[in-house]
């Protein structure tokens, strides 16, 4: 059948109503991810089988808070419900997904989408966080008061999908469009339907949502700049202004008759539908006194960081351990039962010792992720950003900003193109060129690497383990790098002033236990999947460039020095020396262009192949202990020579994944390139002055 011969469904609502979550129940595992073309924006389709009725396509939309589009995003949004992207087809329902706990805020949402003129659904989700709060909602006198079905869920315990998914079959089967709810004042229904009247003869948008669509553009300001209004923009144009001009002669305010319209509606609405009993302040206001403190809001959120960076260290031990043991087993088997030579050579020293060195890491990038969607998951997420938006606002980073910068925490790809949320263009670059520097879930393997060979495992104060807090200072130093660039390119390079944004802290919530195992889980595969494709095929890669060309006349210990690897790296020792990098951290370096995590499988190749025995590659981090400086015999990697590698890993952009994205995203090699120089470049100037500062201080 023909995409646009079937039925679709847009869930809509504002962020952090639980849109997501009653798409999953409604579609289960049938679905798609995708991008609407021409724009980097995701598109989330599934498959819901409707029973005794026709299959129908649902799409889940991008959050919003109203249908006046500003960022890629929310323009997505409002084109698809009005009908207007070519792509995809005009959806025959609309589901108004609206948290009950703060009704009147998701409502003003919900009465623009009732002014579409299409089939409305009303999916009243959380209703067990409105019982918590001793509120009682009549949901038959809403209904009524709306004129559309409202359906009370709490998604998250499956309770009411049924009961959608049934709402669903019986509007499919008999749709019912909804009236806009608001009444505007005799004296302003003609200059607003003069435009009405013109959207509808260019063929802009059909008449059940002409009135609705031109309130929107004579109340909002520069409304017809956008790319979607040139079409019409010369019709529109004098027709708004005069609009605007009439309204004003009576004495109105013409930006904010369409806000003032609908809230006094919903002033109305409020005490017919709503009762609360008065109880005692609830969990979330005697939380949010301590944890959005001026003070206790960063105690806490420095606090739950360490904790984190603690959990990480103690509980991953025994697993990682299990992990070592198994491919040491694994290495034994090998050597066991493949002849001695290249092969054996290859297995070992490359693929076992590659991928087994960053699969290790395994068990603490599971805990990082499960940590990362724990705060999601809460509302935590939320509160970090309010605490972090002033020093954001000071820096010229727009409150947006936090959303991006906080998704690169698992990964920098997502984080680049989670900047569409923001409008500003200004803005919106400034975040995608700072958000590499937060701390990716890919740089973790060569943080704990290092961190675990050279901080001595000793603890703090009789409880904090020393490498915990090393690896919290490289987290906090990489965010403290991140506000002094942005700082520096808001006032150079992207000047201009950056716009407010209203945070809305959502209800704490008792994490789902199955969430949080799906997602941590699901993130954990992609990393196995990049250990099982990209590592294992560096490590071979690296185990060649190691391996030859063979030279009889050299002795077996110092073949690798002759290798393609070896000489490339004694190459470029000159300039990475200063840093306190020799030859094999340059190559292993250079490497980990392709994906961070690559550094520590060819150190362990490197190192695998420079040790020669098979029986000593399964642990890298003894092998680096045991390494020494052929100058002075003492350790080589010493806690500044490993402070200086986990710094350049901070700064450096190590990832030509998240490069691509970024010339996708900003449509620039120019930006692209700088991006690239400025990170690597302020990377070798820190390890600079640390290393050469270290030494001179005796600490070498």
């Amino acid at each position: 059948m023909n995409e646009f011969e079937i039925p679709h469904i847009a869930i809509t609502g504002n962020p952090n109503s639980g849109k997501s979550t009653i798409f999953n129940a409604l579609t289960g595992l049938r679905q798609k991810v995708s991008n609407y073309p021409g724009v980097t924006v995701e598109k989330h389709e599934g498959v819901l089988q409707v029973e005794d009725g026709p299959e129908a396509h649902l799409i889940d939309l991008p959050g919003i808070y109203s249908l006046n589009p500003r960022s890629m995003d929310e323009i997505v949004a409002h084109d698809v419900l009005l009908g207007m992207r070519k792509d995809t087809p005009e959806p025959s329902v609309i589901i108004a997904v609206v948290d009950a706990g703060i009704l009147e805020r998701s409502l003003f949402l919900t009465t623009q989408l009732l002014s579409l003129g299409k089939p409305v659904i009303v999916a009243l989700n959380m209703m067990d966080v409105c019982r918590s709060l001793g509120i009682h909602i009549n949901i038959p006198e809403l209904s009524r008061r709306l004129g559309v079905p409202v359906i009370p869920m709490t998604a998250s315990r499956n309770e009411g999908v049924e009961d959608l998914r049934n709402a669903i079959r019986a509007m499919l089967a008999s749709p019912t469009p909804a009236r806009d709810v608001i009444a505007l004042p005799a004296t302003m229904l003609n200059p607003v339907d003069s435009v009405a009247d013109e959207l509808v003869a260019a063929d802009f948008v059909h008449r059940e949502a002409a009135r609705g669509e031109a309130l929107r553009l004579v109340c909002t300001e520069d409304s017809l700049s956008r790319p979607r209004y040139a079409p019409v923009r010369e019709r529109l144009s004098p027709l708004v202004e005069n609009s605007r001009s009439r309204i004003s002669e009576l004495g109105l305010s013409w930006f904010a008759i369409e806000a003032e319209a609908r809230y006094a509606f919903i002033d109305q609405l409020m005490p017919a539908v709503r009762r609360e009993r008065g109880l005692q302040p609830v969990l979330t206001e005697r939380l949010d006194a301590w944890l959005t403190h001026p003070v206790g809001g960063p105690l806490s959120l420095a606090f739950i960081l360490l904790l984190i960076f603690v959990s990480i260290f103690k509980f991953a031990q025994l697993p990682m351990e299990w992990i070592e043991r198994g491919f040491g087993v694994v290495a034994e088997w090998v050597v066991a039962h493949v002849p001695p030579g290249p092969v054996q050579d290859l297995l070992t020293e490359g693929v076992i010792a590659g991928v087994g060195g960053v699969l290790a890491f395994l068990p603490q990038i599971m805990l990082l992720f499960f940590f990362i969607a724990l705060m999601e998951d809460s509302g935590y997420t939320a509160r970090a950003a309010f605490i972090l938006d002033h020093w954001m606002g000071r820096v010229g980073l727009h409150g947006k900003a936090f959303i991006p910068l906080f998704s690169s925490f698992a990964c920098a790809i997502p984080g680049v193109m989670a900047a569409r949320v923001i409008d500003n263009e200004k803005d919106r670059l400034l975040t995608i060129m700072i958000a590499p520097l937060m701390c990716c879930a890919a740089r973790w393997p060569v943080y704990l690497l290092i961190a675990g060979t050279v901080i001595p495992n000793i603890s703090v104060l009789g409880f904090l383990p020393l490498p915990a807090l090393v690896l919290g200072g490289m987290v906090i130093f990489g965010v403290v790098a991140a506000i002094a660039v942005a700082a520096v390119l808001n006032r150079t390079l992207l000047k201009g002033s950056s716009t407010t944004m209203p945070l809305d802290l959502p209800r704490y919530r008792r994490p789902q236990l199955r969430t949080l195992l799906h997602v941590m889980w699901e993130r954990s595969v992609l990393f196995i999947k990049k250990a099982g494709t990209v590592i294992l095929a560096m490590s071979v890669i690296m185990w060649a460039l190691t391996n030859y060309p063979r030279s009889p006349d050299v002795p077996a210990d110092a073949n690798i020095q002759h290798s393609l690897a070896g000489r490339f790296g004694k190459l470029i020792e000159p300039v990475i020396a200063p840093i306190g990098f020799d030859w094999r951290i340059g190559v292993a370096t250079l490497s980990s262009l392709v994906a961070r995590e690559v550094f520590v499988s060819s150190m362990a190749t490197i190192y695998g192949v420079e040790v020669g025995d098979p029986h000593k590659t399964a642990d890298l981090q003894a092998r680096l202990r045991e390494e020494r400086d052929a100058a002075t015999g003492e350790p080589f990697f010493t806690p500044l020579r490993g402070i200086c590698i986990m710094l350049f890993y901070v700064l450096s952009m190590q990832c030509l994944s998240t490069l691509v994205v970024v010339r996708r995203e900003t449509g620039s090699w120019r930006w692209t390139a700088f991006q690239w120089v400025y990170m690597t470049g302020l990377a070798w100037v820190v390890c600079f002055v640390v290393w050469q500062g270290g030494r001179w201080l005796g600490w070498g």
